[in-house]
């Protein structure tokens, strides 16, 4: 089964659908480094296929670069990435490079959401909606259907679309898509009833063609008694701000079960991009404060209560909820891409390390696995992660699809 993902990020969705056995045509994504980690993923599931996997290892060990990696893989896996920002203009290109990626097999599906921050409520505090050209997106969206007629489409956004301009803008895709010939029906769903460790609501719209008669499917809530300190971090080295190691770190513990049935442990003995921020003295106090308040108290630091040395902002009403622990009992809160910005949201909850979240720790909350590698900095790996749907999710929704089709 062909799918089209468009506005591809990391590629999150579509690594769900990969593990149902769904075929990527193209990825569509504006960001360039969100491009180079989907090739080097690309590359990733074709040396996987061809038992060649030890390739793509030696690349997180640093043995040869990203080109040589790239190069080791035809030439049409690579260039089913394409780094364009989808607009009037960009279609046709666009659509050409998928025709000659599709020749003359059927697209089956279409996923993807555009970009959530005009949609979201923060993203409309900041700007007026009205003119952020990323609210027409979905419009594109709808090209791509008429264009390449699927059986059905996913489309995922923020909860913000729901009452984004009092529920207008989402009256005008559901228009845009029925006039298409589609059928459509849209839930929350919530990422920690697929088993991911974090409560992160996402609104999932899922299309079908009209004379095919399908109803949204039923989501069963998955139970989830595992905990983020115990099962989802125990097995990483300890490693205080500003440590860690961009290519290759050793397993400090074994798995567990939790590790093993989400395919986040999956066979290889290291793991990457278990790297922290540094930290100034300042922000570790904080940090330690916020820490012992979260595990002895259960409650969450506010900004305006720490000692007057540690305040370095005025305003400190905004800043209230700035400094946040992620709960080592039981799911994180939302991994927002603002995490490329500073750590102070995402603080570890293991007093002895004191110190923000590593890259992979991140990527671990949003369900990705160890072997997933998020191409270029630092901070472009944290905003990749924030953006992304997690996995499991994924993987939870293209199951359904799959038994749909």
């Amino acid at each position: 089964m062909n799918y089209i993902d468009l506005f591809a990020g990391a590629g999150g969705l579509s690594e769900g659908f990969i593990r149902n056995g769904f075929n990527p045509i193209a990825h569509v994504e504006m960001n360039k480094d969100a491009c180079d980690t989907l090739k080097t993923r690309a590359a990733f599931h074709h040396l996987k296929e061809n038992k060649e996997i030890n390739i793509y290892y030696d690349y997180l060990k640093g043995k040869i670069s990203r080109q040589e990696l790239w190069n080791k893989v035809p030439t049409n896996i690579i260039d089913s990435v394409i780094n364009k920002e989808i607009s009037t203009e960009t279609l046709p290109f666009i659509f050409e490079k998928i025709d000659q990626e599709l020749g003359k097999n059927q697209v089956d599906l279409v996923i993807g959401g555009p970009p959530c921050q005009a949609y979201s409520v923060a993203g409309r505090a900041r700007k007026n909606m009205a003119d952020d050209p990323r609210n027409h997106l979905y419009l594109h969206y709808v090209e791509f259907l008429k264009r390449y007629n699927p059986k059905m489409f996913v489309f995922e956004n923020v909860p913000g679309i729901l009452s984004a301009s009092n529920g207008i803008y989402l009256d005008k895709i559901f228009e845009a898509v029925k006039e298409a010939g589609y059928e459509l029906e849209k839930s929350v769903l919530n990422a920690k009833n697929f088993g991911v460790l974090q409560d992160r609501k996402r609104v999932i719209i899922i299309g079908w063609k009209r004379e095919l008669g399908f109803k949204y499917p039923h989501f069963e809530v998955k139970e989830n008694n595992f905990e983020i300190l115990k099962h989802l971090f125990s097995d990483l080295p300890k490693i205080k701000s500003g440590q860690g190691e961009w290519n290759v770190s050793k397993y400090a513990k074994k798995t567990n079960s939790y590790l093993e049935s989400t395919g986040i442990r999956n066979g290889i003995d290291f793991t990457t991009q278990h790297v922290s921020r540094f930290n100034n003295e300042n922000d570790l106090e904080i940090y330690r404060i916020a820490v012992e308040k979260w595990t002895n108290e259960g409650k969450r630091l506010n900004y305006a209560e720490l000692p007057t040395r540690l305040i370095k902002h005025n305003n400190t009403s905004t800043f209230s909820n700035r400094f946040q622990v992620v709960n080592h009992k039981g799911v994180s809160h939302t991994v927002v891409a603002h995490i490329c910005a500073d750590g102070h949201y995402y603080i570890h909850p293991d007093i002895t390390q004191n110190r923000s979240i590593t890259v992979r720790e991140a990527a671990r909350i949003q369900s990705f696995p160890d072997d997933y590698f998020f191409e270029s900095s630092r901070t472009a790996a944290f905003k990749q992660i924030g953006n992304a749907v997690p996995v499991l999710m994924a993987e939870g929704i293209a199951k359904k699809i799959k038994e749909m089709i």
